[in-house]
């Protein structure tokens, strides 16, 4: 049928925008371990074809719910799909928002251990979204579930963050550096909350119900 056939495209550019995701946070990392502003400046470019990819598949749902009559299951892939997108743009936004701040404070030296911290949770973010796509593309429950612990290892790499975070404002010349790094580190942790968005659709793909794995992972805003 046209519909399986459109479903099946869709679903396999969904997966191209969140491989472009997973680039984009790896450089994200990268340019942050590195002072690279160069690497930076690419991964805040790149964040154009993301969003164009966004655009696409928006694009695309929105015509099949209205020029097809899809039945209650393609509906909820539709529909699943279309939060999964905002979710991947969302996360590429925060690679953006990552890299940016790295730029603002390339000049500083930064401190080792709080660099190893932040460097943790970018690896951890994206074995997360990998997991994440991972368990969407293969309707894999068992593996959307998963997320939550893999959730708390990230949530504990920001409070070990936190706690030496501490000692290093005591130094003046790294207060703006590490102001700067609780914003990307918060930004990191937000990627891993995305990811366990990405499991609850899994979910709701594989049993009709939405339900939230852990309310943790939903803070306001």
């Amino acid at each position: 049928m046209a519909i399986d056939h459109a479903l099946q495209r869709l679903e396999a550019h969904l997966q191209e925008m969140g491989e472009r995701v997973l680039s984009a946070l790896r450089g994200a990392i990268r340019a942050l371990e590195e002072r690279d502003v160069g690497l930076a400046d690419e991964v805040i470019a790149f964040d154009d074809e993301i969003d164009r990819y966004f655009l696409a598949i928006e694009h695309e749902i929105q015509s099949l719910l209205a020029l097809q009559t899809p039945v209650a299951r393609d509906l909820r892939l539709l529909l699943a799909m279309l939060h999964v997108n905002l979710l991947l743009e969302r996360s590429g936004d925060g690679c953006v928002t990552v890299a940016k701040l790295s730029q603002l404070v390339a000049g500083v030296e930064p401190d080792p251990a709080l660099v190893d911290v932040l460097s943790e949770m970018g690896e951890r973010a994206e074995a997360m979204l990998r997991t994440a796509l991972d368990s969407f593309a293969e309707r894999d429950l068992a593996a959307a579930e998963s997320l939550v612990e893999l959730d708390e290892l990230i949530d504990r790499a920001n409070r070990r963050f936190v706690e030496r975070l501490v000692d290093v404002m005591a130094d003046p010349a790294l207060r703006e550096w590490g102001l700067r790094m609780v914003v990307a580190a918060r930004t990191l942790e937000r990627v891993g909350d995305r990811a366990v968005d990405i499991g609850e659709q899994t979910a709701y793909l594989l049993t009709a119900e939405f339900r939230e794995f852990t309310d943790a992972s939903h803070p306001a805003g």
